[in-house]
């Protein structure tokens, strides 16, 4: 299977009360051979009528912050948890997150990036399987079924909060230099690499 025939194949899904109130799925945008892969939460309501990750204030602020890594959004892939905007914007719940999480995984099985960056609780919670914070964990690094798995905060977590804005700027510094210094060893194996799970 494709990206675009995995898109497809949701584009009509209904296995979630999140079917009824949506205005489409959102599945995800860029590069289908990415190196790296950016992982949000969910759909606010400018994605949910365009159709596409992060086109609003956050998506704004993440796109400066991902050129500010010395890369582009065209070099990257974006997606969310889920492919709903949940109503009101409310986070996802539970049993929302694991109907979607299979979608997520073939998403990144099919990309298959060198490095995920998880954006955000959410986003991190469900690539490790189990409840951590952001705030604790950010800075840390992580394999994950193979996949090296780089924790940021969220960019609306600086638009809400001021002070996790300079925060929000450590993790993409920090992203740089991770990414400058593996950029040789990207065909060794994770654990090669001091990395843990």
């Amino acid at each position: 299977m494709t990206l675009l025939e995995l898109n497809d194949s949701l584009r009509n899904c209904q296995q979630c009360r999140l079917a009824s109130k949506r205005t489409q799925i959102v599945f995800g945008v860029g590069n289908p051979n990415a190196s790296i892969m950016f992982i949000g939460e969910a759909p606010g309501f400018h994605e949910d009528k365009q159709g596409e990750p992060f086109v609003g204030a956050a998506g704004k602020l993440l796109t400066e912050l991902i050129e500010s890594s010395g890369l582009s959004r065209d070099d990257v892939y974006i997606a969310n948890v889920i492919k709903c905007r949940p109503p009101d914007n409310r986070n996802p719940l539970p049993d929302e997150i694991e109907t979607c999480k299979p979608f997520l995984l073939q998403q990144i099985d099919l990309i298959s990036p060198k490095v995920i960056c998880t954006l955000g609780n959410f986003a991190i919670r469900t690539m490790l399987g189990k409840q951590v914070s952001i705030t604790k964990i950010r800075g840390q690094h992580f394999v994950v079924q193979g996949f090296r798995v780089f924790p940021m905060l969220h960019p609306a977590a600086a638009l809400h909060q001021g002070n996790f804005r300079s925060l929000l700027q450590e993790d993409f510094a920090n992203l740089r230099i991770y990414l400058e210094n593996i950029n040789s060893k990207l065909s060794q194996p994770a654990e090669q690499m001091g990395l843990f799970e």
